[in-house]
């Protein structure tokens, strides 16, 4: 695809957000009118049982569906170039489990290692981050891009299994937190803690558009790179720290979101046929963002006969394109 049609595609995409953004705010068990919509966003009147809804409840979860998509999309691109593997992703390679296990010992034992008013999301940063380090020292010693992503599902079910053995031991309560926190969910964060949120994630989302000609590079593969001048070693620890930002604050506050970091940076060069990761990370943030909101969207017009899990929904769909994904090599 040229340049020309993709950024039109892009555009494309740029324009779907807030159409389906609107949807969100206007979809649920409590139907809320297009007009009151967007009164509630520039007209606020706290009065209104429909703007309290929208402001309190709706603009919270459509607004952390924008970044989870977007976040994790990215996350997921950085890992599939930095490993050369279309089949890595933040939840394949077990980060977000690094995420899971740290933010599992907050709630499960209680023990803290941030003690702070945001400790749960520093928590998860480490968590990610240390997982992150361990993948990327283990990519060093192993060539087979099968072995690495063997030992990332090796290294999450050893972190799933420290999880069980905390369950066994937590308190009901610490339990019951715990498992509605992994089953995900859009709806955990306040209108308050929103604006530090963004910040977060936009700053990780911008400074990885620095990166672009490294990761470019990346494709071609690492002696290569070297010869071009590319300090191999800043790019990877680059795209750890970017990752470990991204998928450890929507870990915190979503839950683990499996297979969107997987699927979406994939389904995204399926279509646009392109390796410039000016393009693709464009791509992936806007198309991330659109397939969680949709997700979204599905999930508020379910509700009223079937609650579904953010993070049961993005498997359902994601699992079943993975597999197409391996097939679709083999063949």
């Amino acid at each position: 695809m040229s340049k020309q049609k993709a950024y039109i595609w892009i555009s494309i995409l740029l324009f779907c957000i807030p159409i389906f953004g609107i949807a969100d705010l206007m979809i649920g068990e409590i139907s809320i009118p297009i007009k009151d919509c967007f009164n509630a966003l520039f007209n606020y009147d706290d009065n209104s049982v429909n703007h309290i809804i929208i402001h309190e409840f709706r603009i919270p979860r459509m607004v952390m569906a924008i970044l989870a998509g977007a976040a994790l999309a990215v996350s997921g691109l950085l890992m599939q170039t930095l490993f050369n593997n279309q089949l890595a992703g933040p939840y394949v390679l077990g980060i977000n489990s690094g995420a899971s296990l740290f933010i599992g010992l907050f709630i499960l034992t209680g023990f803290q290692f941030f003690n702070t008013e945001h400790g749960m999301l520093f928590s998860a940063l480490l968590g990610a981050f240390i997982l992150g380090i361990i993948m990327l020292i283990c990519s060093l010693f192993v060539r087979s891009n099968l072995s690495l992503l063997l030992i990332g599902i090796m290294l999450s079910s050893f972190m799933g299994a420290i999880i069980n053995l905390m369950e066994t031991f937590a308190e009901s309560e610490k339990l019951k937190g715990f498992f509605f926190w992994s089953m995900g969910s859009l709806q955990r964060v306040e209108f308050s803690q929103l604006s530090w949120i963004i910040i977060i994630i936009l700053i990780a989302l911008i400074f990885s558009f620095t990166i672009v000609k490294p990761l470019n590079t990346l494709v071609i593969g690492e002696e290569q790179s070297q010869i071009l001048g590319i300090k191999i070693k800043q790019v990877r620890l680059s795209c750890i720290a970017i990752t470990a930002i991204l998928t450890g604050t929507i870990t915190a506050y979503c839950g683990p979101i499996a297979f969107l970091g997987l699927a979406v940076p994939n389904l995204s060069k399926i279509i646009f046929k392109t390796q410039d990761h000016k393009i693709l990370l464009f791509v992936n943030i806007f198309l991330g963002a659109t397939f969680m909101l949709l997700c979204d969207i599905l999930i508020q017009m379910l509700e009223s006969m079937v609650l579904i899990p953010v993070n049961v929904l993005t498997s359902l769909i994601g699992a079943p394109f993975i597999i197409y994904l391996v097939i679709r090599k083999k063949s």
